[in-house]
């Protein structure tokens, strides 16, 4: 059942979802059901005087538990040691869990969460750390996480290759294994259908920062992207960066001319083979996954198919409000784009 395509979302310029029909779709997804209410959908009239598509309204970020303005920056470090080598010790918990997450106003998804959020914590930490995550599931579900990167095949968190592949509701496991190598990864769960597990939210970023570090930058932001199936028919119904769409158009990024910005982008969009990411009037030096210190491109758009990601850097000349978005129109349309503020 579907409750309205994506093209006609965008032509009826209206979202009327009948109660009964919302709670049935939803409760598709391995039996979890949500409320969905209707309450208009229209495109604004903001930045200007050019029509941009939008939503009236807010989201509860309050009861959803978090902010995707607060995401951008949020670099969780874990809890830092020394072990007796010397090696440097970052500890980590992770709870798995079921929340309904308010996607579009009067619009709930009932998301699986790593930490209550989505994207899930942003794990940082530096080439030759120690790494221990102390995963909980607290679902329903069993879950996993599994990370992009170098490790031993029992820290792998996929389905067969030890206790860790399979973490059943109520139960727990430590993945512990040395960060390698620097760049920028990413988590997931990794237990099938692998593709709705991904899709109802279980994902981060993890980034491994090289040994003497980056050059130094005057903003760096993570932003991880996605969609949201609603309706559950293995077809995406929204587009967002840091969870919630259009978040970032209706809450212009705050930066000045002349300041250089860092952004780690990852793509772990389902059922859509290719995401992309281009900035409006200005160019920038891309990194993919972040494993050299040089660029290997001067652009203003980028492609990334599902767990791709890069590192882009740049800064703006003039002052004034500047779009970034998916430059496929459609996901940009349906909530994946955005607003730099430039201010001088």
């Amino acid at each position: 059942m579907k409750l309205i395509s994506r093209r006609d979302f965008l032509k009826f310029g209206g979202l009327t979802l009948a109660g009964a029909a919302g709670a049935s779709a939803l409760a598709h997804s391995s039996g979890a059901a949500s409320k969905v209410t209707a309450k208009p959908f229209k495109p604004q009239m903001q930045h200007g005087d050019d029509l941009i598509p939008g939503i009236d309204g807010e989201v509860d970020h309050e009861k959803n538990g978090f902010d995707p303005t607060e995401i951008l920056t949020d670099f969780d470090y874990g809890e830092v040691s020394t072990l007796p080598n010397g090696q440097t010790l970052r500890e980590y918990r992770i709870v798995a869990a079921n929340r309904a997450i308010e996607v579009l106003p009067g619009i709930e998804f009932p998301a699986w969460t790593y930490n209550g959020r989505i994207p899930g914590p942003t794990i940082r930490c530096t080439e030759g750390d120690r790494i221990r995550i102390n995963f909980i599931n607290g679902s329903d579900h069993p879950h996993s996480m599994h990370f992009h990167g170098i490790h031993a095949g029992a820290m792998d968190g996929v389905p067969g290759t030890g206790p860790g592949g399979f973490v059943a509701p109520s139960d727990s496991f430590v993945y512990e294994f040395d960060a390698e190598p620097f760049g920028l990864h990413l988590y997931h769960c990794h237990v099938f259908p692998l593709a709705r597990h991904i899709a109802k939210g279980l994902y981060g970023a993890f980034i491994v920062d090289p040994p003497d570090g980056r050059p130094a930058v005057d903003h760096e932001m993570v932003m991880v992207m996605s969609g949201f199936d609603v309706d559950f028919d293995d077809a995406n119904d929204f587009y967002a960066v840091n969870g919630i769409p259009f978040h970032y158009q209706n809450h212009p990024i705050p930066i000045k001319t002349g300041e250089t910005v860092r952004i780690y982008l990852v793509n772990i969009l389902e059922f859509d083979l290719i995401n992309s990411f281009h900035l409006h009037a200005n160019f920038f030096n891309y990194y993919p996954t972040g494993t050299s210190l040089t660029p290997t491109e001067y652009t203003d758009t980028i492609m990334q198919t599902q767990a791709q990601r890069g590192i882009l850097e740049f800064s703006y000349k003039h002052p004034g409000l500047y779009m970034f978005h998916a430059h496929n129109t459609e996901f940009a349309e349906l909530g994946w784009t955005g607003m730099f503020e430039v201010s001088e």
